[in-house]
């Protein structure tokens, strides 16, 4: 009936994480309305969520990831403060340069598509052995 430390202490620490992460997801979105009057306050919520993210060791969200700079800590907006662009070799990427700094980010895609491609030939080969054994 009573539950031992160990269960209470797990369950505050995922009571953390989760309001860690609902915090990190607000400041971002903050940082993203609040960008096109002050740049700057959109940075420093930027910073606020990286020091929550840290304290709470959890991941920043996907969508997240590639929306500030990793070298200065500023919110990227494609167009206004950072340039994206795609690139094929040596394997396709998504190039951002931040404006501000000028740091260069690369983030590789279609990485599940090769994963597909790996797992067909095999399925093909061991659908066509049997049968060729056969004749």
């Amino acid at each position: 009936m009573g539950m031992g430390k160990r269960e209470i202490r797990k369950r505050e620490q995922r009571e953390k994480k989760r309001v860690a992460a609902e915090r990190v997801d607000v400041l971002f979105t903050l940082a993203e309305r609040v960008f096109p009057y002050e740049p700057e306050l959109s940075d420093r919520y930027v910073e606020i969520a990286l020091a929550v993210q840290r304290k709470a060791k959890i991941r920043i969200p996907r969508k997240w990831r590639r929306r500030y700079c990793r070298r200065c800590h500023s919110f990227l907006v494609p167009g206004v403060n950072a340039r994206v662009r795609l690139r094929s070799r040596p394997y396709p990427h998504v190039v951002v340069k931040c404006l501000k700094c000028g740091h260069i980010m690369r983030f590789p895609y279609l990485r599940e598509k090769k994963g597909r491609n790996r797992w067909k030939p095999r399925r093909a080969l061991s659908g066509s052995g049997p049968s060729e054994g056969s004749s």
